[in-house]
């Protein structure tokens, strides 16, 4: 998915950065010499970029703060776009634009919509702040900056570090885009129970290695990461930066004997609870595994691999079972089986010969897993100590038996009855995440998000190492009434060693001495876990003495864990009555903590209110409420549903630049193929735009996308025009096929029809028709004379747009361009005129200077050891205007891609519309 943004821009520039007689203010922040700065060719310099985090007892706050300045002779759009973990909090963002500070306040959703709309229709700056979620959130805004202007982002948010695997680990996205003068990451650690190590993995890679200094003190910890710039280069004579990835701070603290830890602080108390010194509990595990045809390939491959190992690490009182499900389910037993070697070696061959194919029947798989699960524990087969759990592994929406979600949800929480946890992973990025966790949570569960790829198999082991070690059951926690009041869920269902409990709540000073939770819980050796009270005043004077210490971490972890749950119980709410009230709340709860929840947005404005913008999370009925996304709010509905957002692009107007390296709308950041036939790719790291052409004969195949991993082809074949014009005959795509081999789907598309075929099963549809085929997941849009939209799931879009001539033109014909966006998730293993640029080479272009034409300056570019003459110039993207066409900036390389393309065009040539790419 292409992001898309609106600009905050009014005459090329914000109007409060206007004094009076119309002459721009100089700034009033003091940033020092800012000379010597490293600039791309589009001739912007990043100052400075930092992130500061300081940890207080697990609440991590975080700002990342950009300084940048625009030093080239025409106005331009500056990015600013950051990553943020996944169920962080956004609580602020400023921009302070040559002195003029923009700040932010949180409203309630509708409110502010309303006061964002009511700005745009005064003819007020007025722009949107957009994010995308998988694995992280994004936050992007841009505004475009005069000459010679400096401007400074900063993004404030905070989370709670969870402990995975006996570690709490914080990960900060460092990602600046270009080489920074000053580069710093600023990482405080203040846990009160002290730290019992500190630990920071060369995430960034081996380039960064001994750069990172740690200071480490019996409760306190101090990381830096302060790069030079030459260290941030990726080569000594290279302009791009190295530093691209997450940075990683993994730590754990002291426990007492007990597990258990309570902080009060500032009229709050937090509870932690981990205790380690526990015998495992006996696991009766079901795996119940997806094995539809959408599995096949390296899905399937990575999740074998990963059954095998995990079914070696069973314990011997544990039982276990297998479940594999398409369209029909098979169990490999009917019944629980204990883990013995004979058992698991024999589960292990069953698991080798599964061959992926047909639909997929979620809710019957599942059923079948509780009925065996409940028959056992009817028939007293079950150890009473033991966990019950059920792992579900699928890929995709249950296109078999009962396709109802709602449903299906319903019938498994009545199957299970809360007497044992179902965890969902989810694999790839067309599976409905939103249901998997839905139904995981419904379930004392969770569920996880696998990214279909070569890291597969370590992800499906790490997620299973987290609840492989049961601890304690059915955990209650009581704390007395006269000394506590609102406190977050106090009842679990398991307790997994490596993992922790945390409870909070507001607490009376008055009467600590009651405060002593009572603990309740079934452990394999029946000991209680008793608890240790901080003394208050040792930890009221311990954070009033460091000044990093946020002396709010107590209530904003409340505040973090109450809102979650509420979020949680708002999706299980049984009646609409019940989710309003709890709405209600939730807003509430946002509103008296400034933070942005799916209820709430964050406007952003200048002082006289003149300019605004608007940071919304969206309420996507597939990816459902997640906390600190961000999201675009349309003016108007949007009737194309299922077609990707980059698809759907309306005209706007771009101003020349010298190479523009963001492209302002989204309908710049796509790879395409059109007219001539012109190929533009978009390389995303650098924001380039590379032009080449391929002048072939009609009636030969070229192939554009070649990827075995996903099984996707895409091949074009060639038309040739009426006659020769200047000795040169014109050739243009006339026919361009689409083979989906792992859903056995064709797709032909040709200047005259639409054909998807499904086996001997066919259907057609005619450039004078309107609608959608939908066929195993698979959606094909056809919008009258105009483009086919093919989307399959979250994964892969493509557009394929139809160019009609006059009939009787003398020399043009009738041809078809394609746009593929570069976010299309192929395998490393894709290849072909387009598929091979999926792994983004290096592009350094430099020695910039005049060409033949004034308006064409030449320069060298180093691609794959390659120098080669590039020339700048304008492409034509016809999907706002397919008649004109609108502008695109690109540098292009002649002779046919040569030197940029791998080996020579002719090596793209294949036989048949839907042939797979022979690599040489």
């Amino acid at each position: 998915e292409v992001e898309n943004l609106i600009g905050l821009e009014i005459d090329g520039f914000p109007s409060s950065s206007k004094t009076r007689n119309g002459r721009y203010q100089r700034s009033t922040s003091d940033w020092g010499y800012v000379g010597d700065l490293v600039e791309d060719d589009d001739k912007i310099g990043l100052y400075s970029y930092k992130v500061q985090s300081t940890i207080t007892s697990r609440l991590a706050n975080t700002m990342i703060q950009a300084k940048m300045v625009n030093n080239a002779k025409r106005p331009q759009h500056i990015v600013f776009d950051v990553q943020i973990p996944k169920g962080a909090f956004i609580d602020n963002f400023t921009m302070d634009i040559n002195g003029i500070t923009f700040t932010s306040k949180i409203r309630e959703k509708s409110e502010a919509r309303k006061m964002y709309s009511q700005a745009k229709a005064k003819g007020k700056a007025a722009g949107i702040v957009r994010s995308n979620a998988l694995d992280m959130e994004n936050f992007k805004t841009e505004v475009n900056v005069p000459p010679g202007m400096r401007i400074q982002f900063e993004l404030h948010y905070h989370e709670m570090i969870r402990r995975k695997l006996s570690s709490y680990e914080h990960v900060i996205s460092v990602k600046p885009g270009r080489l920074a003068k000053h580069m710093e990451v600023d990482v405080r650690i203040i846990e009160p129970q002290g730290l019992r190590y500190v630990h920071v993995p060369n995430s960034l890679g081996d380039h960064f290695d001994g750069i990172t200094t740690i200071s480490k003190g019996e409760k306190k910890a101090h990381i830096s990461f302060k790069p030079t710039m030459a260290q941030q280069r990726k080569c000594p004579t290279c302009s791009s930066t190295a530093v691209d990835g997450n940075f990683v701070v993994q730590y754990d603290v002291n426990r007492e004997t007990t597990g258990g830890e309570l902080e009060i602080f500032n009229g709050y108390f937090i509870h932690f609870f981990a205790p380690e010194n526990l015998d495992p509990l006996p696991k009766n595990i079901l795996f119940v595994i997806d094995v539809s045809g959408s599995m096949w390939g390296l899905k399937m491959k990575q999740t074998i691999e990963a059954m095998k190992a995990i079914l070696s690490e069973l314990r011997a009182a544990d039982q276990f079972s297998l479940i594999d499900f398409n369209h029909n389910v098979r169990c490999w037993r009917d019944n629980l089986v204990s883990a013995t070697p004979a058992q698991v070696e024999d589960a292990k061959k069953y698991i080798q010969t599964i061959h992926p194919n047909g639909g997929t029947n979620i809710n019957e798989a599942l059923l079948r897993a509780t009925f065996i699960l409940n028959e056992a524990q009817n028939l007293g087969m079950l150890d009473p100590n033991s966990v019950s759990m059920i792992v579900l592994v699928s890929d995709g929406d249950p296109t078999v038996g009962e396709l109802k979600l709602t449903t299906i949800q319903k019938n498994v929480k009545q199957s299970i009855k809360d007497e044992f946890s179902l965890f969902c992973l989810g694999i790839g990025f067309d599976v409905d995440y939103d249901f998997l966790q839905r139904i995981a949570t419904d379930n004392r569960g969770m569920a996880q998000r696998i990214f279909g790829n070569q890291e597969t198999s370590a992800q499906m082991k790490n997620f299973y190492n987290q609840v492989s070690t049961p601890l304690l059951k059915k955990i209650q926690f009581n704390y007395p009434q006269e000394s506590v009041s609102d406190v977050t869920q106090s009842s679990f269902h398991n307790y997994f060693g490596g993992s922790e409990i945390v409870v909070a709540g507001k607490v009376d000073t008055e009467n600590l001495q009651h405060l002593e939770s009572i603990v309740t819980a079934t452990a394999a050796n029946a000991e209680l876990v008793m608890e240790t009270l901080r003394d208050v005043e040792e930890l009221d004077g311990f954070m009033k003495k460091d000044k990093y210490a946020d002396p709010e971490f107590t209530k904003k972890l409340w505040a973090y864990l109450t809102v979650n749950q509420m979020l949680a119980e708002r999706n299980a709410a049984p009646t609409a009555a019940l989710k309003r009230n709890i709405t209600k709340s939730i807003l509430q709860m946002s509103l008296d903590h400034h933070i942005v929840t799916p209820f709430t947005a964050m406007l952003i404005e200048n002082a006289e209110k003149d300019e605004i913008m608007l940071a919304d999370q969206p309420k996507d009925p597939r990816r459902g409420c997640c906390p600190g996304t961000l999201g675009l709010t349309p003016n108007a509905p949007n009737n194309n549903k299922g077609i990707p957002a980059w698809a759907n692009v309306t005209a706007v107007p771009v101003s020349f630049m010298p190479e523009q390296r963001s492209p302002p709308v989204s309908s710049l950041s796509i790879n395409r193929v059109d007219n001539d036939p012109h190929f533009i790719i978009h390389l995303p790291k650098s924001q380039r735009n590379i032009c080449f052409n391929i002048n072939s004969e009609p009636g030969k195949i070229l192939n554009l996308v070649s990827d075995p991993g996903t099984g996707v082809v895409v091949n074009g074949q060639l038309v040739g025009a009426k006659k020769t014009e200047n000795k040169k005959l014109n050739t243009y795509f006339g026919k361009i096929g689409f083979y989906f081999k792992n859903k056995g789907l064709k797709v032909e598309i040709t200047t005259e029809k639409i054909t998807l075929k499904d086996g001997s099963y066919g259907i057609t549809l005619t450039w004078s028709d309107t609608g959608h085929i939908i066929r195993k997941q698979l959606l094909i849009s056809v919008k009258k004379e105009s483009n086919v939209t093919i989307t399959v799931g979250e994964e892969m879009s493509f557009m394929v747009l139809l160019h009609r001539v006059w009939k009787n033109h003398p020399v043009n014909v009738d041809f078809l361009g394609i746009y593929i966006p570069p976010e299309n998730q192929f395998s490393p293993a894709a290849h072909g005129l387009i598929g091979q640029f999926a792994s983004e080479p290096e592009v350094y272009i430099h020695h910039q200077r005049p060409g033949q034409a004034p308006e064409k300056p030449q320069a060298t570019m180093e691609v794959k050891g390659n120098k080669l003459t590039v020339t700048r110039g304008l492409q034509k993207d016809y999907r706002t205007d397919r008649v004109l066409g609108t502008d695109v900036q690109c540098w292009f390389v002649h002779n046919s891609g040569k030197g940029f393309i791998d080996g020579h065009y002719k090596d793209y040539l294949v036989p048949h519309l839907y042939s797979f790419l022979k690599k040489p």
